[in-house]
């Protein structure tokens, strides 16, 4: 397999996730299928030769052809994401690269039960996985474990409410960490063993486990589940780090 050629994707949509969060909708003339984990590069080019490159995760199933999304945290002094906040508009074109990575994958032909946790904006690739579990048919059992600082943190908030009332074998959880709400009925702690076994429980132990996040919150949820009795082989991490976006 030959090198992946970059090229150049047109914004067709972005919408406001959270008051730091987008999604940006990209239109790609040399469109390929991905695998529902996957990311892209993306390269910013300044007018003196600068360059500047980050990966972002792909947010939307692989049953959605011609084009992509992706969702952005936007890091206050990230290169990358400040700039697809503040400057991007529709109609923009941009430089891309990708499908990319084989490892942290999930296809619906793979079957479950599946466990998916993520920190922050590490859910955006555990949604592609919804989205096409959901976009596939899919019935496997499948819990997702969200943890966020506050409400407002909150990404994919409907369409995961959505998903929670499908009846179809899925299950939402979600922890806040920072502050909750007087009607919260989710969690109010960090992620923590009796929280991942609670939800992991039920899913026995050949459980399929994608983790995504923050380091140290992927290292010690992985760490959780394996001395609970996961095997390690079935708890697949995808980790970044405070300047990755």
């Amino acid at each position: 397999m030959g090198a992946i050629e970059w090229q150049i994707a047109s914004v067709k949509k972005i919408r406001q996730e959270t008051p730091r969060v987008k999604s940006f909708t990209l239109d790609l003339p040399s469109f390929v299928s991905h695998k529902a984990g996957q990311h892209y590069d993306i390269r910013l080019t300044a007018a003196d030769g600068y360059r500047a490159q980050r990966s972002y995760s792909i947010a939307s199933a692989p049953e959605m052809m011609g084009e992509i999304d992706i969702t952005v945290d936007r890091i206050p002094d990230g290169e990358v994401s400040t700039y697809l906040h503040d400057v991007l508009v529709e109609g923009d074109l941009i430089e891309v690269r990708g499908p990319i990575g084989g490892y942290f994958v999930w296809e619906a032909a793979l079957g479950g039960p599946l466990l998916l946790v993520g920190g922050g904006s590490g859910i955006v690739p555990l949604m592609s996985m919804l989205r096409h579990r959901f976009a596939a048919g899919s019935q496997a059992d499948c819990r997702l474990l969200a943890s966020w600082r506050t409400i407002e943190d909150i990404i994919y908030s409907g369409e995961l409410d959505n998903f929670n009332q499908s009846g179809s074998g899925f299950q939402a959880f979600q922890t806040l960490t920072r502050a909750q709400p007087q009607d919260w009925k989710g969690y109010a702690r960090r992620v923590d063993t009796q929280m991942l076994a609670e939800v992991a429980g039920p899913l026995g132990k050949q459980v399929k486990v994608f983790i995504c996040g923050p380091t140290a919150f992927v290292e010690a949820a992985a760490d959780s589940l394996a001395e609970a009795g996961t095997p390690v082989a079935q708890i697949k991490t995808e980790r970044f780090g405070p300047t990755g976006n």
